[in-house]
């Protein structure tokens, strides 16, 4: 599997799911804590391509997988 990268925040439990996922399958992962990193709700809008309500906002290599359910589901199809 390609690098992971996932969008999220402090005190968003799917965003520690997914960390957690990544770490437990040793799948090489990167955390952008959107509010760390000053990343509004617009630009993640741009990364992701279409309008985004909720974090994780997940990427595997460059392509837009969505969110924890999605993930997760992509790495047991693995």
């Amino acid at each position: 599997m390609e690098r992971v990268t996932i969008f999220g925040r402090k005190g968003c439990g799917f965003c520690v799911r997914a960390k957690d996922l990544c770490e437990e399958q040793n799948i090489e992962h990167r955390y952008i804590d959107i509010h760390e990193e000053g990343i509004s709700k617009a630009d993640l809008e741009k990364t992701v391509g279409k309008p985004v309500e909720t974090v994780p906002q997940i990427f595997i290599g460059a392509e837009h997988i969505g969110g924890y359910t999605e993930f997760a589901k992509k790495v047991a199809e693995q």
